[in-house]
């Protein structure tokens, strides 16, 4: 595990990386309990917070708080605190404050271990529990919600001046894959374009319909995302399948879109939907961007 050690004596610090460091876990020890909740923040390969509740600035009780404030939905987070004074009042003040357990302090290396390896377990649940609820199950891709999710924190993090382009993407002519060599070669053919789309780098990838997919590609322009759709085309036509009646090939189309600044993610979305349109209505198995107010075709 990836744990972080709070606590005002480096003494202290010293005893509890002493007893974790060997055990192949990750400590990093602060003493300023601001600087700890910073790099927690920072740092989403945290998974356990250890803490005194005699630290400063911000006092045991709060960095408790603003932790767990910290632990969504998507991101597991036990939290320990420790106090050598340990009595009913201090134990339930922690537990209401967010904390996941409470120790003596110093701790025994027996409780610690144990702590921990609870902490292990609850940690790994949430991680599943997060997988199944993040994740499509016929292609390991994002489902929609959890895309649009990511697709929102990613354009936050671009700030102002910062690029997202976004790529859709569906299989042409699918239904006649499905009625002509059944649902598991079409189920086949969707894992094919799923796994396609993970080669591109840096990219988000959701399967946000039945045979439609979406990629977001941080940092790059809406001619940098056209280009990936190009690779991802010419990608896609080379896939093969056995299917009932022989051979299965397939192509897709793609619709291209670029965030700006102030534009929702359901906007962004929006617009290469409304691109991808054009690019099944004018022949398919092409790439089309969507600028503001004009669209431009590209054949492949």
């Amino acid at each position: 595990m990836h744990i972080v050690v709070v606590d005002p004596s480096r003494v202290v610090l010293k005893v509890i990386s002493g007893l974790l460091t060997p055990r192949g876990h990750t400590v990093d020890a602060f003493t300023d309990s601001r600087e700890a909740l910073d790099f927690v923040t920072d740092n989403a390969s945290v998974t356990a917070l250890i803490t005194s509740l005699e630290v400063r600035p911000l006092g045991g009780l709060e960095l408790c708080w603003s932790a767990r404030l910290l632990a969504d939905a998507h991101r597991p987070l036990y939290i320990i605190t420790m106090s050598s004074a340990r009595n009913a009042r201090n134990l339930s003040e922690a537990l209401d404050s967010g904390s996941d357990d409470f120790i003596d302090k110093p701790p025994s290396p027996e409780e610690l271990y144990a702590r921990l390896r609870a902490a292990e377990r609850m940690t790994g649940m949430q991680r599943e529990l997060i997988r199944l609820a993040e994740t499509d199950a016929l292609t390991g891709l994002l489902n929609r919600r959890a895309f649009l999710q990511r697709v929102g924190d990613m354009t936050d993090r671009a700030g102002a001046h910062g690029r997202v382009g976004m790529v859709v993407v569906d299989i042409d002519h699918f239904k006649t894959i499905n009625d002509q060599h059944g649902h598991d070669v079409g189920d086949t053919a969707i894992r094919g374009v799923a796994a396609e789309l993970l080669t591109e780098a840096g990219g988000v990838a959701g399967r946000i319909g039945g045979e439609e997919f979406a990629l977001a590609l941080p940092g790059r322009t809406l001619e940098e995302a056209e280009a990936a759709a190009g690779r991802l085309r010419l990608r896609c036509t080379q896939l093969r399948f056995k299917g009932q009646r022989g051979p299965v090939q397939l192509t897709a189309s793609f619709g291209v879109s670029a965030w700006s600044e102030g534009e929702t993610v359901g906007g962004l979305l929006k617009r290469a939907d409304i691109a991808l349109y054009e690019a099944k209505s004018t022949g398919r198995n092409r790439v089309v961007s969507a600028a503001t107010d004009l669209i431009l075709a590209r054949a492949g």
